[in-house]
């Protein structure tokens, strides 16, 4: 068992959540963590500064689309500070992952932290994702708090590949937003998933073309 209580928190919860992590992917992404906090004090990355809270809200939460990852290419649309893409793709070597971000100062940060915790399976796009056209589209194509669902398929819809899937991480099953979709979009399913730690509700919504 780690010694360290935030590894502890880390690896506790990622096994409560039915990933096991190594020693050495842990203390690789507490080095995310840290490294985001020194970024943090220049230029103002994320409202979330104390550790604890980055161990759950940033790192944990970032884990909880593990189980419904489809193929080898994984697109992050809004990735903000590298979450979830970066965590994704530090335990998920064999795919790859474009991390999709248009804020300069981010898209700096999460290639910064790529390099520093060695993820090669990664590639940062400095762009609007609905500007954006990659040289192929991507099996699932994932975000985080990148507003309602007709937005997200809007904005990254043209990115997922036939038979692909979306995956929007979401607080409260959004029922309303589901009901509106646009006709060329359903969901076809809603995951609740519990990140140990927060109290606050979760849910991951499946999204193909209809």
């Amino acid at each position: 068992m780690p010694a360290d209580p935030l590894e502890k928190t880390l690896v506790v919860g990622a096994r409560e959540m039915g990933i096991a992590l190594g020693a050495a992917q842990a203390q690789a992404l507490l080095r995310l963590t840290s490294e985001l906090r020194e970024w943090n004090r220049r230029f103002n990355l994320t409202a979330i500064t104390d550790p604890a809270d980055m161990v759950r809200k940033h790192l944990l939460d970032s884990l909880s689309p593990q189980p419904y990852l489809q193929g080898a290419r994984i697109a992050d649309v809004g990735t903000g500070a590298g979450f979830p893409g970066l965590p994704l793709a530090l335990i998920n070597p064999e795919r790859r992952f474009a991390l999709i971000e248009a804020t300069a100062k981010k898209a700096r940060f999460v290639r910064h932290a790529a390099e520093l915790i060695g993820l090669a399976n990664v590639e940062v796009i400095p762009a609007r994702a609905e500007n954006w056209r990659g040289p192929a589209p991507f099996d699932c194509v994932l975000a985080r708090a990148l507003g309602k669902l007709g937005e997200f398929v809007r904005v990254a819809g043209h990115l997922c590949a036939p038979g692909g899937r979306m995956l929007a991480m979401k607080g409260r099953r959004p029922a309303a937003e589901i009901r509106e979709l646009p006709v060329a979009w359903r969901a076809v399913a809603v995951h609740e998933v519990r990140i140990p730690g927060l109290a606050a509700e979760r849910c991951i919504v499946e999204l193909e073309r209809a």
